[in-house]
């Protein structure tokens, strides 16, 4: 039922870690929760991974702000909403420019405007208007239909502690480089965005049945199956280990000659005997890889430096991933 948690990956606004939020999830009996960072979905994986573990549902969603501007949250149905979400703060990013006010027609992934933001005739099959505990007397002598496009809207951003908001306005007045007094309230999150337990949530929600039936709804349409065990990395460049030793060996070979002509017999011993080394380690794959990225780097004049256990490596130096001669 809570659908819009914030972690300490809503830079300078969160200040709860995954495991914070999965432990107390878990103490306060929710079967299923939705993390919404605001502008990212960096913690996302992780805290589905720690609720599936745990034995509860972690969903994916992003919270989307210009500035101290809430415009509204999303919700994904599957790893395809998932993908509309951060193709939207992406291409936003990239172009530097504002998110839209109004929210893309996404194909799976929900939508939840805060309350009083959009009409209810405005609204798309997949969006819904959220409404806080202390705004339901609002909506009292409105239409009981009405409030099947309207879902419980409960922001958790804080411990339920006065420390806890003190560090989040100490977080606030950093991220807008001004002191805690000059703070406004819009820049900070009110201080009951803290966990209730699910019977609190729904004791809150008693007089609206409905409300409660379409946060269920939406909740029981999206899941999110990810297999954290299975490698997702690149695993063959060429599609199968021999050529791709095959190819690097070529490519190195080419590269001796560059950097060191024909004649360097101290040079091509020693990418001979690298060369082995890295096929007995199975990295052949990792060096065309990389190597792959370098190439496109330099075909775009892009700036790079190759670093790390590999950098002293004259395999590398020959393609090319780094600069300086390692003999």
């Amino acid at each position: 039922m809570l659908l819009n948690i914030h972690s300490y990956y809503s830079l300078r606004y969160g200040t709860l870690s995954i495991d914070q939020i999965v432990e107390t999830l878990i103490a306060a009996k929710f079967e299923r929760a939705v993390l919404t960072d605001i502008n990212n979905s960096t913690g996302v994986l992780e805290f589905i991974k720690k609720c599936s573990e745990k034995g509860i549902q972690g969903l994916a969603g992003m919270e989307f702000r210009n500035g101290d501007e809430f415009l509204y949250f999303g919700i994904a149905r599957n790893q395809l909403g998932f993908q509309e979400l951060n193709i939207l703060m992406t291409e936003c990013n990239r172009d530097k420019r504002k998110l839209p006010a109004i929210a893309p027609a996404f194909n799976n992934a929900f939508v939840v405007y805060p309350f009083g933001k959009k009409k209810i005739s405005q609204l798309r099959p997949n969006e819904f208007i959220g409404v806080k505990i202390e705004q339901l007397n609002r909506i009292v002598l409105e239409p009981r239909k009405n409030y099947e496009r309207y879902v419980i809207w409960k922001p958790v951003t804080i411990k339920n502690s006065d420390e806890n908001h003190k560090l989040h306005k100490q977080l606030r007045s950093i991220g807008r480089n001004i002191l805690i007094s000059q703070l406004k309230e819009k820049q900070v999150a009110n201080r009951n965005e803290t966990f209730v337990t699910k019977v609190v949530l729904l004791k809150a929600y008693k007089d609206f049945p409905e409300i409660i039936a379409s946060t269920e709804k939406l909740l029981s349409q999206c899941s999110f199956d990810f297999n954290f065990k299975e490698i997702k990395n690149k695993q063959t460049f060429t599609g199968n280990r021999y050529d791709d030793k095959l190819l690097l060996e070529k490519y190195a070979m080419d590269g001796l000659q560059r950097r060191y002509g024909n004649k360097n017999k101290v040079a091509r011993e020693r990418v001979q005997e690298e060369l082995s080394i890295i096929d007995n380690l199975n990295f052949s794959s990792y060096f065309l890889i990389t190597d792959d990225i370098c190439r496109y780097a330099r075909s775009r004049e892009f700036r790079y430096v190759g670093r790390g256990s590999g950098a002293n490596s004259v395999v590398a130096y020959c393609l090319g991933i780094t600069d300086v001669c390692p003999n």
